[in-house]
């Protein structure tokens, strides 16, 4: 990857704008990718939304490198680069627009280059990995790419109580196993399937009826069974967070009602996601994160 201190950000409509600082570049790359995370960052505090809008610009450049390189060496090769920058990053020179905007917070919300890393390497797993035997498989995934995100942002929101990291990280594992359940088809289109290989096998669902986009009642049923353990990791993430911080670790309340009402719709929807992908509106994410902000309810 190529030193990217001039680089150009992807602008809302999807084309590249011309940015100069760092933080303009974290700003647009948040506001281009249309994510829940970005509505939640709207409610904070100049400071901590500064912090965790350039943290979510670090885990989108990580992630697009496994999503949009089509070549795996490739792909390798730019997760190396990123890895030898978090090293750079912390040691005080930064060289990517991301990490510059990310390093000055670093001391303030504690930010430790291995959570950096550990996104990296559950993105590294994407290049190596394509079938989890297990949910327990499963769930080291998304340890590292949701769960440690989790962790740094409720660091980044407030935290105050040392009971609130393990909240952080099973709302990490609930909204990964939502995304998860939204991009079956968009993620077997790239030969992914992330689902259980013993659970498939369970409700006899075949893979290559996943890769192929055969939809069926057994299907139906092998999601509603990955729904309802969804759910039921929402349920256990609320009861793990203390009161003390409940205020503060709003935003990530905020993006546990959108995305919990995303896997409402996809449940209403019947599981037809092999070949749509099911999504709130822009205005309704606002809503939702409106009325947790303003009634703290979802």
């Amino acid at each position: 990857m190529a030193n990217c201190r001039t680089a150009d950000a992807p602008a809302a409509d999807g084309t590249i704008g011309p940015v100069t600082t760092p933080q303009d570049y974290v700003q647009q790359k948040a506001a281009a990718s249309g994510s829940s995370f970005y509505y939640a960052f709207l409610f904070l505090p100049p400071p901590r939304r500064a912090a965790i809008t350039a943290f979510y610009a670090f885990c989108r450049e990580v992630d697009d490198v496994v999503d949009e390189v089509s070549d795996p060496g490739v792909a390798a090769t730019k997760l190396a680069w990123w890895r030898a920058e978090v090293g750079r990053a912390f040691a005080g020179e930064p060289t990517h627009p991301v990490t510059q905007a990310l390093m000055p917070w670093a001391p303030e919300f504690g930010i430790e280059a291995h959570q950096l890393l550990a996104v990296i390497e559950g993105c590294q797993m994407d290049l190596t990995q394509t079938r989890y035997l297990d949910f327990a498989a499963l769930e080291k995934y998304c340890h590292l790419v949701a769960g440690v995100v989790g962790e740094v942002s409720a660091r980044i929101f407030g935290q105050t109580e040392e009971r609130t990291t393990a909240y952080a990280h099973q709302l990490g594992l609930a909204m990964q196993l939502t995304n998860i359940l939204r991009d079956v088809g968009e993620d077997a289109r790239r030969d992914r399937i992330y689902l259980p290989v013993n659970e498939l096998q369970r409700f006899d669902v075949k893979a290559h009826e996943i890769l192929k986009g055969v939809y069926s009642e057994r299907f139906a049923a092998l999601m509603k069974f990955q729904a309802e353990r969804a759910q039921r990791c929402y349920d256990e993430a609320l009861a793990l967070l203390p009161a003390a911080d409940r205020r503060a670790q709003k935003p990530g309340l905020m993006m546990a009602s959108i995305y919990r009402t995303l896997l409402g719709e996809i449940e209403h929807d019947g599981f037809h996601v092999l070949n749509q992908r099911i999504a709130l509106t822009p205005l309704r994410k606002l809503w939702l994160a409106w009325k947790m902000q303003a009634l703290g309810r979802f």
